[in-house]
């Protein structure tokens, strides 16, 4: 027989009060109760913890050295109880949002310092990866991604607007005509990157020119702007950044999505932090989309 570690709070309920009646009461349990489970907890213990004596029961030595333990773990339990709660019921401590960096770099620190103005207590950690970081491994507690991701039972996923791209260029191509893009030279991503929306654009345009290389978007952003040549970029980052339109509507929209853990909505902190970001999307949308400069 195992013991029964939900009989320490009545255990110890008992050696204060001396009562098998007083301690049922102030555990809603009637003294038969109390009766039974004492006796359940010292024959899984193999030790009798208490003799009745005419004032009442009180603690043998193998008690004494029980409810020194059980004092102490109940104490243990209830502290940790108590932090959980803190935890969840307390807008503070951090948080580990992932997206792509152009998201972060060109936008999203921008309103930051509302967010963390509101709540001092948080600490915000902004992750650039777009990599598919593990919720359950805390890599990350919100993700904002470019595509639905897959169906996941551990996934909470919700759509919170869309990216626009349109084609931007500097100097000598700043007023280039659409019939001429493909002529010009495109800044572009490597060749592991070639399934994204953007690249399968660029490939449908067939540009003439061997494409330049760069790894990000703001190294793609920046050539663009000592005009090394064309470029599909968010309008959100190159509208802020100065650059021509070479065509006054986005040619390509990405959907963005706002993940979480399944269970993040029962931590305050992170819906805090979700709800934030969702109106902030709601708010940005038309800037997002590329309707408007920002």
């Amino acid at each position: 027989m195992e013991f029964d570690w939900n009989d320490i709070p009545l255990l110890l309920k008992l050696a204060g009060t001396g009562s098998m009646s007083q301690a049922g009461r102030a555990l809603g349990l009637d003294a038969s109760t109390v009766s039974r489970r004492v006796a359940a907890a010292e024959k899984a213990l193999q030790a009798r913890l208490f003799i009745r004596e005419p004032v009442g029961y009180r603690a043998t030595d193998a008690g004494r050295v029980f409810l020194a333990h059980a004092e102490a773990v109940h104490e243990r339990v209830q502290t940790m109880l108590l932090d959980v709660r803190a935890e969840a019921e307390g807008i503070a401590g951090t948080v580990n949002v992932t997206a792509i960096d152009v998201l972060f770099t060109h936008w999203l620190v921008r309103h930051l310092p509302q967010l963390l103005d509101a709540h001092p207590a948080l600490q915000v950690n902004l992750l650039g990866d777009n990599r598919d970081l593990s919720f359950t491994r805390r890599e990350a507690d919100l993700a904002i991604r470019l595509n639905r991701p897959s169906e996941d039972a551990a996934l909470r996923m919700r759509k919170v607007g869309a990216l626009g791209f349109a084609v931007y260029g500097a100097g000598a191509y700043a007023n280039l005509p659409r019939e001429q893009w493909a002529d010009a030279p495109w800044l572009a991503y490597p060749v592991e990157l070639s399934r994204m929306p953007e690249m399968q654009w660029l490939a449908q345009l067939q540009p003439r020119r061997p494409l330049v290389r760069l790894s990000s978007v703001s190294m793609i952003l920046r050539a663009c702007e000592e005009g090394a040549g064309l470029a599909l970029l968010p309008c959100i980052a190159a509208d802020r950044a100065g650059l021509q339109r070479l065509h006054p509507d986005p040619v390509l929209s990405r959907e963005l999505w706002l993940l979480s853990h399944r269970d993040a909505g029962q931590i305050v902190r992170f819906r805090v932090v979700a709800d934030w970001l969702a109106g902030l999307f709601e708010t940005e949308a038309a800037a997002l989309r590329g309707e408007i400069r920002t």
